[in-house]
């Protein structure tokens, strides 16, 4: 089991009052899978997502990656950890504006020590059919180019999870399908997707779809 969620809660302190974001929120998948979890805005996917990926400490519950709870590391271990074993794709890309496509997608290799960083950078960008924008910056490219960039940087340090935060949200339903389309490729290629969204086309090339109502998963 690559991602095992365990009985997390969150609450932000806000001053209209407490928000409870997660309220005993259990969630596994599995190496080969790919998971979605839908709901509206506001209702604790993005939430779930960071705690998922060791970017937001719960108040309680545990999160294993691998067997592993980042957050029982330092924060420089828990850094690295990340580097080498999750790969994040955000609604919007988080691409450095005055980088160009090949460092923008080398951009993790500053994280953790990959031999092979260019090669690998290139043949990312190759699969993703961007070779003819290898050396524009992020305002040089279309939209859809600019997810594909920050997947293909997603994925440059082989890591065992994707985790998805409404990677479709910016796109038109070609891209959507395209960008979709590689997330199952890569569950179907042994890793592991959790998708989060509120669109329900993409919750069609998930295996598993799973609710979240009000910091709570139902069933889908």
């Amino acid at each position: 089991m690559l991602l095992n969620l365990q009985s997390l809660t969150k609450t932000y302190h806000t001053a209209n009052g407490e928000v409870h974001a997660l309220a005993d929120v259990s969630l596994s998948v599995d190496d080969g899978k790919f998971q979605a979890v839908q709901g509206p805005s506001g209702c604790g996917k993005t939430t779930l997502l960071l705690i998922a990926g060791g970017l937001l400490t719960p108040d309680g519950g545990q999160v294993l990656v691998d067997g592993k709870n980042p957050y029982a590391l330092s924060p420089d271990e828990r850094a690295g950890f990340r580097a080498a074993n999750i790969g994040f794709v955000f609604q919007q890309f988080h691409l450095v504006p005055y980088l160009n496509v090949l460092d923008n997608v080398l951009a993790p290799a500053m994280a953790s020590h990959l031999p092979d960083a260019h090669d690998r950078a290139r043949e990312l960008i190759a699969h993703f059919g961007m070779q003819d924008r290898i050396h524009h910056v992020p305002g040089q490219l279309s939209t859809g180019e600019r997810q594909r960039t920050a997947l293909a940087r997603a994925l440059l340090n082989r890591p065992k999870i994707l985790l998805a935060d409404e990677p479709t949200g910016n796109l038109d339903h070609d891209h959507a399908d395209s960008v979709l389309g590689y997330l199952r490729e890569f569950a179907s290629d042994g890793g592991a997707v959790l998708l989060v969204t509120h669109d329900s086309r993409a919750v069609e090339y998930a295996q598993s779809v799973t609710n979240i109502e009000h910091g709570q998963l139902v069933p889908a």
